[in-house]
């Protein structure tokens, strides 16, 4: 009985491992390919998952903090998030004023509410992560491209990293 169950848990998790071309788990959605330029707004190829996220907390302009939706009825909680392609000013020294008001804009637009994520792919296939550790994310609420309206806004910049 406990070798059954394994291995159904070793197929239910492989399951959810498939290529881009492969169906979606519940909740999943994979966007078609197309080319990128880095200084402006990503296309869906550029993306590895979406995923409905809840925002906990805005850390600052290009750094949040969301429950994750991976499907059915799996949860991460708590997960640090790396807005992709952009540099917000920080909230501390000299950019403080502008850092304020970049997280501030987030605060206002997505803290406590339900947005969509899109993870980036590494070459081998898997989420891409920046150099703390956390997942480089592209946050869309209805329909918008946070990053970009960031950007747009005169609050934060692209950058490449």
């Amino acid at each position: 009985m406990g070798r059954w169950i394994l291995g159904l848990g070793l197929a239910l998790l492989l399951a959810g491992c498939q290529t881009l071309s492969g169906p979606s788990p519940a909740g999943v959605v994979r966007p078609a390919a197309a080319p990128r330029s880095a200084t402006t707004p990503a296309p869906a190829a550029d993306f590895l998952y979406t995923y409905r996220a809840v925002v906990r907390r805005v850390i600052d302009g290009d750094t949040i903090v969301a429950d994750i939706d991976l499907g059915l009825h799996v949860w991460v909680h708590g997960e640090h998030l790396r807005l992709a392609r952009i540099n917000a000013p920080e909230i501390k020294g000299a950019e403080r004023p502008r850092g304020l008001a970049a997280r501030d804009w987030l605060r206002r637009r997505i803290e406590g509410r339900t947005v969509l994520i899109r993870t980036l792919p590494r070459r081998d296939g898997t989420d891409r992560k920046g150099k703390y550790g956390r997942y480089l994310v592209e946050v869309f609420q209805d329909g918008v491209n946070l990053n970009d309206e960031l950007v747009r806004q005169g609050l934060a910049v692209y950058r490449d990293y």
